[in-house]
């Protein structure tokens, strides 16, 4: 099979590169790490590419499109598959648990001990995440590849939820797997695999309350549903962006009129829409008006922006492809960078009262309503942008036109802490021995609102956000697909990174 479309994900691109890598000098980790590196090749040739390909074939599509998914039973079929994969590991004292709340997508707990010769650093949990939900299945797939279908072409395992974010779960447990086989340590490992995260992780926020108890101390955060710019070497995401969306409608008459008799007498309802999000935003430069909405960059992130494009050019511009003639909004890429990531951006993603032109006739129309999407600076106040903006499109509004919201929702973003000494020492020795290059730091434009929920919760846990979305990935639309050396390589990086929490 050939002639795979070459789309790039909408994703960040680095930032501040650290291309040394550093020789170990704090500690011996004591761990044969070739033989983990061995380990985990033989381990996704062997078992995770044919148990995650079945995994692909079940039609596990979101709850937020799905409003029939818990008669369907898909979510609880992708649970049951990677629980049978998960519990015929062996992991001594492993245990497994679907965890399930009253009407809310059920959840998959995996509870691994520390190994028995972890030091102090196994008082402390280590929290790794991933998601079995997918996305639609969405029409335009290549011929010979479909969302339910999977296949391997030159490397890449192609199907919905093969990257984003099947894999998450069986990268997870490999990686301990493989410390355990070849000598190395781990903290207390809890796996978390959930069932809603591409409808926004609404359940999520009472799973964590309901077992608050049972994940003890977290003292590390390893998510999985990320990426980076290229394959050569292993990326993480420092920060992602939140949002805030609404309905807005603006209401002018309760039926339409012939707009010959009502035009000049009545505003038209699109007219007034205008005027309102010009309080929102400036329509020449894109720039939101909102102070809640805006925060000060950190010098940090500013700088991280601008080493990013210095060392790899391209890589924010490269991220979009633009029609013939089409200009990006600066020229400077390293703004550009700070744009999608840190800036507060408006887009309208819907709409409704507009016919179709090609139904539509000479008609006063009686509303409009414009879907709105905001994102938000990672450290802005989702809930409070959300107040401004329905304050500022409510009040004083043209004409005594009446307005009204539906569809309210709010995330939080995700700006990470300072990297660790002894967690910065193991992401060098990764990108050494697994990648051969430097590891690299970037924004997302995207949003994961459980990441800040996170953060928020364990202030004092370091994050490593990372995974194996990248160029031709493809997550939501057709085509999608799984570099599989790619995910065998940040499987290793996990197991150095489990491994030097426990002996920290």
């Amino acid at each position: 099979m050939s002639g795979h479309p070459q789309r790039d994900p909408d994703r960040g691109s680095p930032t501040e590169p650290p291309e040394q890598v550093k020789p170990r000098t704090l500690y011996d980790r004591g761990v044969d790490r070739a033989a983990v590196n061995t380990f985990v090749r033989q381990q996704w040739d062997s078992s995770v590419v044919s148990s995650l390909s079945r995994l692909v074939e079940i039609p596990a599509v979101s709850p937020g499109f799905d409003p029939e998914w818990e008669a369907n039973g898909h979510l609880d079929s992708a649970i049951g598959h990677v629980r049978e994969w998960i519990e015929a590991r062996g992991l001594t004292g492993a245990g497994t648990e679907v965890v399930r709340l009253p009407g809310r997508s059920p959840l998959l707990l995996v509870d691994v001990p520390a190994t028995g010769d972890a030091s102090d650093g196994s008082a402390e949990t280590a929290l790794l995440y991933g998601h079995l939900d997918k996305q639609p299945p969405m029409d335009g797939w290549s011929a010979g590849l479909g969302p339910w279908e999977p296949v391997v072409h030159e490397g890449r395992l192609y199907g919905r939820g093969s990257v984003d974010d099947g894999y998450s779960g069986y990268a997870a447990v490999t990686a301990i797997e493989a410390l355990r086989s070849q000598g190395g340590r781990h903290p207390r490992c809890v796996l978390l695999l959930e069932t809603g995260e591409e409808s926004g992780s609404p359940d999520l926020p009472a799973y964590l309350d309901h077992l608050s108890e049972r994940l003890g101390r977290i003292g590390l955060v390893v998510c999985l549903d990320s990426g980076g710019g290229d394959y050569e070497r292993l990326w993480l995401t420092t920060s992602l962006r939140g949002m805030v969306q609404v309905n807005l409608t603006v209401k002018v008459l309760e039926t339409g009129q012939h707009s010959g008799a009502a035009s000049g007498l009545v505003p038209d309802s699109f007219r007034i829409a205008r005027q309102l999000l010009d309080r929102l935003e400036d329509s020449a430069t894109g720039e939101i008006l909102l102070p809640e909405l805006n925060v000060r960059i950190p010098d940090s992130r500013a700088a991280e922006a601008r080493a990013g494009v210095e060392a790899a050019p391209g890589l924010v511009r490269g991220s979009v492809e633009l029609p013939q003639g089409m200009r990006m909004v600066h020229e400077d890429e390293a703004e550009l960078a700070l744009n999608n990531w840190w800036r507060p951006t408006l887009t309208v993603i819907g709409a409704d009262g507009l016919p179709h032109p090609a139904e539509a006739g000479n008609v006063l129309r009686s509303r409009t309503t414009l879907d709105l999407s905001f994102r938000l600076p990672p450290t802005a106040d989702p809930d409070a942008a959300l107040r401004a903006v329905r304050s500022t499109l409510e009040r004083d509004v043209p004409y005594g036109a009446e307005v009204e919201f539906d569809h309210e929702e709010a995330g939080r973003g995700f700006n990470a802490p300072e990297t660790a000494p002894w967690l910065s020492e193991a992401l060098d020795e990764a990108s050494a021995e697994v990648f051969g290059a430097g590891w690299r730091s970037m924004g997302l434009g995207g949003s994961i609102p459980f990441m800040g929920l996170l953060h928020e919760r364990y202030p004092e846990a370091q994050f490593v956000v990372t995974g194996a979305l990248g160029p031709r990935s493809n997550a939501h639309v057709p085509d999608e697909s799984l570099d599989l050396d790619y995910a065998a390589r940040v499987t290793s990086a996990v197991a150095y990174v489990l491994d030097a929490h426990a002996r920290k």
